[in-house]
């Protein structure tokens, strides 16, 4: 069962600065060795506070989010997968 997250969760306009977001500039900081780590740090942060900050469903979604692009999964909705790790 595939999930649409909320615009929120997947390219939320307070994390884009111009023409880049925020996690394509930390995946080019890191790179690709460095990334799933950082994604699956991310979930569980969101897992761990899922409905203590704000919106369980939101950060259940936020933490699906970065789950799926520690699997090379099409993690942003798009018709192509990006390549995390490879």
């Amino acid at each position: 069962m595939k999930i649409k997250p909320r615009e929120s969760v997947v390219s939320p306009t307070h994390y884009t600065n111009g023409d880049i977001e925020c996690i394509d500039a930390i995946k080019s900081a890191i790179g690709d060795d460095h990334f799933v780590p950082f994604c699956k740090g991310q979930a569980l942060k969101y897992i761990w506070r899922a409905g203590l900050k704000g919106d369980f469903e939101e950060d259940i979604q936020k933490a699906m989010f970065y789950l799926s692009a520690c699997l090379n999964a099409d993690w942003r909705g798009n018709d192509e997968p990006d390549k995390v790790g490879s």
